[in-house]
């Protein structure tokens, strides 16, 4: 895959990234995904299989990698991966976050799979731990889901922090979720320290049923920001997986357009998001080798204006769209 530069860092990335978060534990959101790991959950077995995606993902030319502290061992499995393959720290980079602690305890149902806090001594313990795991790997460390409510871009103390780490070479940036992204970006990109941007990029989801955030990623990447693109298939929604009547519809408008560019409408759904301008990468959330092969052909369709602009009718409102999100089943 043709590499390109993340927003004004130095660091460059792929068209298409791996997400490890239905990788690194047992149960995920995603639909199917119990199906995926064949109820194969011993800890070895799911590191030889993480490390099997991973080496589809190498071949396939992917070299953005993202992991979390609350993806249960994600970051573990691809720091083994990572120097078991003597792979060179230039030859990737690697994205990490902070601010949830993985709380299910390896197992598929538990009462909290996470617990969010973004305190200062939880930025801390978990840089340090990612750290310990990932040392000169790690690239960018982006606070876990940032929002306007939970008051992190207004911590003093945490900002503080970030800017340190910021001063020592790691990257800065903040993922978001939620109906109200876009006002937390804006938020972020008002912040400074020493005169500059705290935040060099942003993971944001969005995707052709979810748009509300893309007039203020493309500001944010006209301001110089890397632009990380998460869950573009809407965590399976956007994929034949999904059989939901409320969706036959736009399924079938998918398909119909997938057929006419010989492709599947998973990378077709990735396509759209990689032909807005302001993109810098798209993380594919996949689970099995097959499942990544299909999402990696995106880089390669060309979709003209026309289809871009039918793939858009597709949005739902954003209250819909993350009241849905909020109640998939971790399996």
């Amino acid at each position: 895959m043709q590499q390109r530069t993340l927003g004004q860092t130095a660091l460059t990335v792929t068209p298409i990234g791996l997400g490890l978060a239905a990788l690194g534990r047992p149960g995920y959101i995603n639909l199917g995904h119990a199906t995926d790991l064949q109820g194969e959950y011993e800890i070895e077995k799911m590191e030889s299989h993480t490390h099997t995606v991973l080496d589809a993902a190498w071949d396939l030319g992917i070299r953005y990698f993202d992991a979390a502290r609350s993806y249960g061992r994600a970051e573990a499995f691809l720091a083994s991966w990572l120097t078991s393959r003597q792979i060179a720290p230039d030859m990737v980079t690697v994205g990490s976050k902070w601010g949830y602690t993985y709380t299910a305890e390896w197992r598929v149902e538990a009462d909290q799979h996470e617990v969010k806090e973004h305190s200062p001594a939880v930025l801390q313990r978990q840089t340090q731990e990612s750290l310990d795991l990932l040392g000169q790997y790690l690239d960018v460390y982006q606070i876990h889901s940032a929002t306007l409510e939970s008051g992190v871009l207004n911590n003093e103390e945490v900002l503080a922090e970030l800017a340190r780490l910021r001063d020592t070479g790691l990257k800065i940036g903040l993922s978001i979720s939620g109906p109200d992204q876009a006002k937390t970006l804006k938020r972020a990109m008002d912040i400074t320290f020493s005169e500059a941007p705290l935040f060099a990029s942003v993971q944001a989801t969005w995707n052709l049923l979810e748009q509300s955030a893309g007039e203020t990623l493309r500001a944010a990447k006209e301001a110089g920001m890397g632009i990380i693109i998460k869950e573009a298939l809407a965590n399976g929604r956007l994929t034949g997986r999904n059989d939901a009547r409320t969706f036959i519809v736009k399924r079938a408008l998918l398909e119909e357009i997938a057929a006419r560019y010989n492709t599947t409408i998973d990378a077709l759904a990735l396509a759209a998001v990689l032909a807005q301008p302001w993109v810098d990468v798209v993380l594919s959330g996949a689970a099995t080798v097959e499942q990544l092969r299909s999402n990696a052909a995106a880089p390669t369709l060309t979709l003209s204006q026309e289809t871009v602009a039918l793939l858009q009718t597709l949005a739902e409102p954003s209250e819909i769209y993350w009241a849905i999100r909020s109640h998939l089943a971790w399996n």
